[in-house]
């Protein structure tokens, strides 16, 4: 299980006094008004930010950082990621994981047949997908519902599933 959660990509400048447009990776961008601070991996170290102000435009988050103050300063970290520790997470539900707790589990089915390695999760919006990278490198993509996905053992690192009929023909 990894210490950090990735909330958000820093994508480009907003004006000249120090703001940035961050796009979220979180599932509720309104979690951003409760951060007080996150940490910016530059890819040599990683550096805490403290968060001055928060809006929302479009899609994108746009936040201030306290001590950067014009472009100049802060454009360095376009293409970023923007990290919280697991502390800062919000609560989980029933049912529920991180995405990166689920990464690299391997996939059997409830039979016992090994498929695979989770490999990513797509949102759709009707229901997760989940991508199980398959021997060969072929991809097999199961929908995130109680009918498929039967167990996550995060200590074991497996995911239980069932497939639903015609899911193994495409």
């Amino acid at each position: 299980m990894e210490d950090m959660l990735r909330v958000g990509v820093i994508t480009s400048t907003h004006g000249v006094r120090g703001e940035v447009k961050v796009f979220p990776t979180t599932d509720d961008p309104n979690r951003f008004k409760k951060l007080k601070k996150v940490f910016l991996d530059t890819g040599r170290e990683q550096v805490e930010l403290d968060i001055s102000g928060v809006k929302f435009f479009k899609n994108m988050v746009i936040l201030k950082f306290k001590g950067y103050d014009n472009i100049n300063e802060i454009e360095k970290y376009k293409g970023q990621d923007l990290w919280i520790t697991r502390e800062q997470a919000v609560p989980l539900g029933e049912d529920e994981n991180f995405v990166a707790d689920l990464i690299g589990l391997s996939v059997v089915t409830d039979e016992g047949t090994e498929l695979g390695i989770m490999k990513d999760v797509m949102f759709t919006g009707a229901n997760d997908v989940y991508v199980v990278e398959r021997q060969g490198g072929k991809e097999l993509l199961l929908p995130a519902i109680k009918d498929c996905i039967l167990a996550v053992d995060l200590e074991k690192g497996i995911m239980t599933v069932h497939v639903l009929d015609g899911l193994l023909d495409l």
